[in-house]
């Protein structure tokens, strides 16, 4: 039976708000209620709030303001993002992998089969990273393409090497597109030196607000309404815009830079110790994609347990002892095929489960401790298969 106490280890798929982040949304909630399209005293106070926070976060990524277009979150960018390429920057290829967010996969596929474009699949490594020899040859295919590829997966922590891939497209005269949800607040990002397109930012990734977020899109390039509407969002994103999210988004992203370094190293020193203490205690354990090392996301660790008569029931069994994990993406929530990630890299395997712990800067070694030992609980039953 569980004892009341609860841990979470799901952050990768949402993190706890900041009561900071809280703080400086309140007064937008309630006194600065205007309306920041409108031309009195209400709707200037509010519009002063979003261009101040535009201008917070571009300075944090190295970027003009007027690079930053906020949006509803990171599905809305990915889909903005490469939507533009087609329509507006004439890319008839897209090169992207089975392992990306399905914001990406889907809007592709559906490109795809609705002729705008050729759709070609990049081919990974034995552990999912993406085998960049193929993405070069790629490269090379007829058509002016988009490559669009994650900076750290959601769910086995593979990282991009996200300048090489850069400077791949900006040679065979590509776009960039990467989808840096789970890096954006986690990573350090210069964007005036990074060669790339877009990148996407979901607020409630970095401690902020749910349903808000941001696409970054190079000041050179030239794109119009993508939602049709009024003029907000420099006429590319048309819809009032959500100004406490707004606030909150920027204020959590200036936490997160101001202690990234320290967050880093808590939360990996968290990540390696429970790696360490997993194989110590579960015989056979394994770890998908690249999230043992300590050079990958460090805020996801992706653990393939042994065969085990709970296998069938072991995310939901864990809820029941009061550790919150996941199967997988939380944005594929229902779904019953499993995940498309793990299944992407054959790491699927009869009787085995697989589940993904994900860590914050909230995350403490006695929530580990909690975790592990409920873990261990659950696996001390092995069958033979």
């Amino acid at each position: 039976m569980t004892t009341g106490k609860t841990v979470y280890l799901d952050n990768a798929a949402t993190t706890e708000v900041d009561p900071q982040v809280l703080q400086a949304m309140l007064p937008f909630l309630c006194g600065v209620f205007g309306n920041p399209s409108s031309s009195h005293s209400y709707g200037r106070k509010a519009k002063s709030a979003i261009e101040t926070s535009r201008r917070t976060i571009s300075k944090l990524l190295n970027c003009a303001p007027g690079e930053i277009c906020f949006t509803s979150g990171g599905t809305e960018a990915d889909n903005l993002a490469i939507n533009a390429a087609v329509f507006d920057l004439d890319c008839t290829h897209i090169i992207t992998s089975v392992i990306e967010h399905s914001a990406v996969i889907k809007t592709a596929e559906r490109l795809a089969e609705k002729g705008k474009i050729t759709l070609s699949l990049v081919k990974l490594t034995e552990n999912g990273s993406v085998d960049l020899e193929d993405l070069a040859r790629l490269l090379q295919k007829e058509g002016k393409a988009l490559v669009s590829l994650m900076h750290a997966n959601n769910e086995i922590a593979n990282v991009l090497p996200i300048e090489e891939v850069g400077e791949m497209c900006e040679a065979a005269g590509a776009l960039f597109h990467s989808d840096t949800v789970q890096t954006v607040g986690h990573f350090s990002h210069d964007l005036s030196a990074l060669k790339i397109d877009f990148i996407t930012c979901a607020a409630h990734k970095l401690h902020g607000p749910k349903g808000v977020g941001f696409l970054y899109i190079n000041k050179g390039l030239k794109v119009s309404n993508m939602i049709v509407g009024g003029g907000q969002e420099r006429g590319f994103r048309g819809g009032t815009e959500n100004l406490a999210g707004i606030v909150g988004l920027a204020k959590a992203l200036e936490l997160a830079y101001a202690e990234m370094d320290e967050h880093k190293a808590h939360v990996l020193r968290l990540k390696m110790y429970m790696a360490d203490q997993l194989k110590k205690r579960v015989e056979g354990i394994r770890f998908n994609g690249d999230s043992e090392n300590p050079e990958s996301l460090y805020t996801v660790l992706n653990v393939k347990f042994p065969p085990n008569k709970n296998a069938g029931m072991f995310t939901f069994l864990l809820d029941i002892e009061g550790v919150a994990c996941s199967g997988g993406s939380a944005c594929s929530s229902g779904a019953s095929i499993g995940s498309h990630v793990l299944n992407g890299i054959h790491a699927v395997e009869p009787d085995c489960v697989s589940v993904r712990f994900s860590f914050s800067r909230n995350t403490t070694i006695e929530d580990i401790d909690f975790a592990l030992e409920r873990i261990e609980k659950l696996c001390t039953v092995s069958v033979k298969v």
